[in-house]
């Protein structure tokens, strides 16, 4: 379905700006990387594609793989499966309505939630102490670039029980927005996993006798933290809340 035009993708690209969730010139690679990594099932993004000017991809995720189909533009119209969109602004709408999508394979997917080229990240800073080189005569061939998922983290916090009060170390880790914790760090099975989306405030706790304690406040029970440090405190506290302000923002 590849439909030439004589305009440029940059000048394309002018006038997808106002689109939230087109991503230029992101590669397939990273698409389905970036899909997997931060997406649910039913995110989306559109980018530009390698079949030419005016050429452009959808790419979507479908349980734990990533779809990608053609969108082409010619003149002013959006050509997307079986549909023509007379302008960008019903290109669109047609997003907005989360259209069921059905692709060769039979795979049927429905278009839940664009992935925004924008992600806000928390903003946790520490101030730098201790700064030398390991290793000498390296260069920057020598970087091997890693990207982790945003807004992760996980170590060990001790928790206290539900029913006797007493208090055990587990193994945490926080993935989107989910809390999970396990017996320990070798443990696959989590002993429990938390929806953050249920949870309506995170903050420090001074009711327990215990110090650097916080606490997730969920509509069936609190649960009560502590950290080693009062810095490792601090930092869950800040990534948590920012999981909230992002929830609550509707992302």
């Amino acid at each position: 379905m590849s439909v030439y035009s004589n305009a440029s993708n940059e000048d394309l690209s002018d006038e997808l700006e106002s689109l939230g969730w087109y991503h230029y010139d992101l590669s397939r690679h990273a698409a389905e990387a970036l899909l997997l990594s931060n997406g649910v099932d039913g995110s989306y993004l559109l980018r530009n594609s390698n079949d030419g000017p005016g050429c452009f991809a959808l790419s979507v995720r479908a349980k734990d793989s990533v779809k990608h189909f053609h969108v082409t533009r010619r003149e002013h119209i959006y050509i997307f499966g079986f549909n023509e969109f007379q302008s960008l602004q019903d290109f669109i709408n047609h997003f907005a309505n989360q259209p069921l999508l059905g692709s060769d394979a039979g795979t049927l997917m429905v278009l839940k939630s664009p992935y925004p080229w924008r992600v806000e990240e928390p903003s946790i800073y520490e101030s730098v102490r201790v700064h030398t080189a390991i290793q000498t005569g390296r260069t920057k061939d020598d970087l091997v670039a890693k990207a982790p998922s945003l807004g992760t983290k996980e170590g060990y916090l001790v928790k206290q029980g539900a029913f006797v009060k007493n208090w055990k170390q587990r193994w945490f880790t926080l993935h989107r927005y989910e809390l999970k914790y396990f017996k320990d760090k070798m443990c696959e099975e989590p002993i429990r996993t938390l929806d953050l989306t249920s949870c309506s405030a995170v903050q420090f706790d001074y009711s327990q006798d215990k110090v650097n304690c916080f606490c997730l406040v969920f509509p069936e029970r609190t649960f009560y933290l502590c950290a080693k440090t009062g810095i490792e405190a601090d930092e869950w506290i800040k990534i948590l809340q920012w999981k909230l302000s992002q929830i609550r923002k509707g992302r």
